[in-house]
């Protein structure tokens, strides 16, 4: 798709040239995705799990596979798979960011080997709980 002028002699800009030119209006102030870092893929797409700083150094040591994980002064950010929320009651002080969306970009304090930017999400999950004295939603008793 391309737009030009009225009169027909204008400059032809592509539908990619107008989206750039919208994003680069953008001001520092709104919400912004968590980058994935030069030479990462992100094939399942990506949402983040941010939780209290307190708990992030509680939390890394218990994870199998540690993905990217970014932090600022109040929370650590885990890069997960779209969709991780998905039948998973995450523990109430957690922040599930859908489209890793976030009004400040913190800084990549851990980057992992390979091409993916993922921490498994069930693992994580488990280790929030653990730290946070949450027990998992299956394992709670059912009333009926």
């Amino acid at each position: 798709m391309a737009v030009s002028g009225a009169s027909g002699g204008g400059q032809v800009l592509s539908l990619d040239t107008l989206v750039r030119l919208r994003r680069g209006l953008r001001t520092g102030d709104g919400p912004r995705r968590l980058p994935v870092p030069e030479g990462m893929t992100a094939p399942l797409g990506c949402d983040a799990v941010a939780v209290p700083a307190r708990f992030g150094p509680l939390v890394l040591p218990r994870l199998p596979r540690v993905g990217c994980v970014y932090a600022d002064e109040a929370h650590w950010w885990w890069i997960v798979p779209s969709d991780s929320d998905y039948a998973l009651e995450w523990p109430a002080s957690v922040r599930y960011a859908t489209g890793a969306v976030v009004l400040d970009v913190p800084r990549l304090i851990h980057r992992p080997d390979g091409t993916v930017p993922y921490t498994p999400p069930i693992p994580l999950y488990l280790a929030l709980c653990r730290v946070m004295g949450t027990t998992p939603a299956w394992s709670r008793q059912l009333s009926a």
